[in-house]
């Protein structure tokens, strides 16, 4: 399994600083992940919710107060420029299966 999200900072405007439990710190901005995209993104699109991101301890990711959250693989895999190993037939990510949460939406790829 990749390293988890332990610590977010909102930076300003859609950037954000994560925090890995390796170590790793990097900052990603969301602009193209949110703004424009609709649905369950729409409400991120305003910068005070945006704002409001949290860490999800239990998924080890980044979660809004709407249930919107990143795959934690995507992220740090952003962050490092590492790729995320998926072997599609199986359906399991580097390190075994990765749970999910069928209330969440999740963007599982890498859009920008």
């Amino acid at each position: 399994m990749l390293p988890r999200v332990k610590q977010v900072r909102y930076l300003g405007e859609y950037r954000l600083e994560l925090s890995f439990t390796d170590g790793i710190k990097g900052e990603l901005d969301f602009r193209g992940r949110v703004v424009g995209r609709g649905g369950v993104f729409a409400p991120l699109e305003d910068v005070d919710f945006f704002r409001r991101v949290q860490v999800d301890p239990e998924a080890g990711t980044i979660i809004w107060p709407n249930e919107v959250d990143f795959c934690p693989d995507v992220l740090y895999s952003l962050v490092t420029g590492k790729p995320v190993w998926v072997d599609r037939r199986a359906g399991v990510r580097e390190g075994g299966t990765h749970p999910r949460r069928p209330s969440r939406a999740r963007l599982s790829g890498i859009a920008s």
